[in-house]
């Protein structure tokens, strides 16, 4: 049975654009330029060491003009036209960098200062030739297992003043890329909830809220590792560490999100 990516043409697993591997061929169908840890805020690439957000543009505009040497300009261009780009990032910028910015921003001014780097990133990848982009929301931050370890209290429960940042930066960015694509409308954004996507699955009765890595309460990136026990089955589990989703996870969330996705793009 293929999977949602295969059937809209996308290959199972993205290569990463600077694999030292990777082939012409797979120019041509899709590559990734993301960078773990990355963000919109300068600051968070700063505290993550990720690959800054103005960077993986730099390799993304380096990338058409390889694309363009290996199969000419005009199948190249099309190839852009026709693709999806997919940008999710915010996230660390809010948990990560927003509470050293504490002193600068409140969230409502804080959450405009991103969602202008955003409009500005959305802008620079059309003026590339892209014409369909998703967008994807802040999730709950709250209820990611390190979080409610650290602000849940006792009882775990989610963290609301993370949770109500989060919903008041996607209001903000989603009524901005409404406004942007009024100005281009030969371009499809798709603004993914993702925020009540995750909330619904999180609040039903499964157990949720742990990660399948040590713990999984807290261990994050580098407190996974090969010292770091793993739980037994991890396709039972939502959530691989105090962050980040597992396979599984991810794909319970493209269930929910993949009808309005393709409605939205095509």
């Amino acid at each position: 049975m293929k999977s949602k990516a295969e059937a809209l043409g996308v290959k199972e697993y993205l290569p990463a654009y600077l694999d030292p591997l990777i082939k012409d061929k797979d120019l041509q169908t899709g590559v990734s330029f993301a960078s773990g840890g990355s963000g919109f805020d300068p600051l968070t690439t700063t505290i993550t060491t990720a690959i800054p957000m103005s960077v993986q543009l730099d390799m993304f505009k380096e990338y058409i003009q390889r694309l363009k040497r290996n199969i000419e300009e005009e199948p190249a261009n099309n190839i852009i036209t026709n693709s999806v780009v997919v940008v999710v990032a915010g996230n660390n910028d809010l948990f990560l960098s927003y509470p050293v910015r504490k002193l600068q921003y409140d969230v409502p001014a804080y959450s405009n200062m991103i969602a202008k780097i955003v409009l500005k990133f959305i802008q620079e990848i059309h003026t590339l030739g892209v014409r369909r982009m998703v967008i994807f929301s802040a999730p709950p931050i709250g209820c990611l297992p390190e979080v409610r370890t650290l602000y849940g209290g006792l009882q775990r429960s989610c963290a609301d003043q993370e949770n109500i940042a989060a919903q008041l930066f996607n209001n903000i960015l989603k009524e901005q890329l409404q406004l942007w694509t009024t100005s281009y409308p030969e371009s499809r954004v798709a603004f993914i909830d993702y925020y009540n996507s995750m909330l619904r699955i999180i609040k039903s009765p499964h157990e949720y809220d742990r990660g399948c890595c040590g713990t999984g309460t807290i261990e994050v990136i580098y407190l996974c590792n090969i010292l770091t026990p793993t739980c037994p089955d991890r396709s039972r589990y939502f959530f691989w560490d105090g962050f980040h989703l597992t396979e599984k996870g991810n794909n319970i969330i493209v269930n929910y999100i993949f009808e309005d996705l393709v409605n939205a793009l095509f």
